[in-house]
């Protein structure tokens, strides 16, 4: 069934069972004002049904504005598939998911996300043609992790210029919160620019990773330890919620730039770094590399083509700092609006071209 919901301002929640399977499945489209909505599929075990439709209102939202200053012809849409993906997890459930996205006609097209990956888009694809972050093996872009990363460093280079005059890292130190597969790319990335990184993980193996790969990094305990930290910039890289009431006045760093989706524990979190003199660039400009990657599969991959779009998160990042600074708003305020203007312009027009 469909339903429409006012009050959040999504043009459409889907939901799905396929109880052979054990498929639960929701998909909240939130806006097709700049094309069909683009957006993961998360696979996690919410404890309620009405958790995870919380989860793909507010996801899907993210997507919509996040996909508007990426530049791209795509609306925001998000899935989640209750359960947990470690034990329900199987092709005969993934192709029930795909013949429903298929059902939906193009309006939405999935990718990877929490609990998904390449691998099982190839398995969505056997029944669903609107389907992105695919295997390069099935004709996909492969791990979108490459271009978040180098995003989220383009983001950290337009805000270290805003704050210190020079867009690098060099001399600087950062601290990531997160060694994950984002986390590990963008590491590489700043020490080549000449960073000190510091980081965490809740993972052994992530530290272990660091440790052999690049013993230069420091280690700390835990992302509180990390928080309080003589760090210059803080880059949250695992999830959501990681600046709240608790960790923004303990925070030594002047930037915040990171992976992470959904950063701001709560509303009026983006005022209270403003207030501390904290730098925010928002979670949702920096790290689109990875939809711009999976959104650029649709027309036939091309990487060169991808990380030179993806290279104008910079551009972008600066844009919305230099806004932000001239209308005497948060970071995260000015990046709003320059994303529902791009959707209520862009969308007018295609509404006037293109009338349904």
């Amino acid at each position: 069934m469909s339903v429409f919901t006012a009050d959040t301002g999504h043009e459409q929640v889907v939901f799905c069972q396929d109880k052979s399977t054990g498929l639960r499945a929701i998909v909240a489209i939130y806006s097709t004002a700049l094309g069909p909505a683009l957006g993961g599929t998360r696979f996690y075990p919410y404890a309620s049904e009405a958790e995870a439709v919380h989860d793909a209102l507010e996801l899907s939202r993210g997507m919509a504005y996040k996909n508007a200053l990426a530049g791209l012809d795509h609306g925001g849409g998000k899935a989640v598939i209750w359960g947990d993906p470690t034990r329900d997890k199987s092709e005969a459930l993934l192709r029930a998911y795909g013949r429903f996205v298929e059902s939906l006609g193009g309006r939405y097209y999935t990718a990877c996300d929490v609990g998904t990956y390449v691998q099982d888009m190839d398995v969505v694809a056997r029944e669903c043609r609107f389907v992105t972050g695919r295997s390069e093996a099935d004709g996909g872009a492969g791990d979108s992790s490459v271009l978040t990363a180098y995003g989220v460093f383009q983001g950290m280079r337009a805000a270290a210029e805003h704050r210190w005059g020079t867009p690098t890292l060099a001399g600087r130190t950062v601290g990531i919160a997160g060694l994950g597969k984002v986390g590990k790319h963008l590491t590489k990335h700043l020490l080549d620019d000449g960073a000190q990184v510091v980081a965490t993980d809740v993972s052994e193996s992530a530290l272990e990773w660091a440790r052999t790969t690049f013993p230069q990094v420091s280690l700390v305990a835990d992302a509180d330890a990390l928080i309080r930290s003589d760090i210059d910039v803080y880059a949250p890289c695992a999830l959501g919620g990681a600046l709240d009431d608790d960790t923004v006045p303990a925070l030594r760093a002047t930037i915040v730039a990171g992976a992470a989706n959904n950063q701001l524990a709560h509303p009026g979190i983006e005022k209270l770094l403003d207030e501390r003199g904290v730098l925010y660039t928002p979670d949702y400009v920096v790290n689109s590399g990875g939809v711009i990657q999976v959104a650029d599969e649709i027309h036939g991959f091309n990487f060169e083509r991808a990380r030179q779009r993806a290279s104008r998160i910079f551009d972008t990042t600066r844009q919305i700092l230099q806004l932000a600074a001239d209308e005497g708003v948060p970071p995260a305020v000015a990046a709003d609006r320059l994303a529902e203007r791009r959707m209520t312009e862009v969308g007018r027009l295609r509404s006037i071209l293109l009338p349904r």
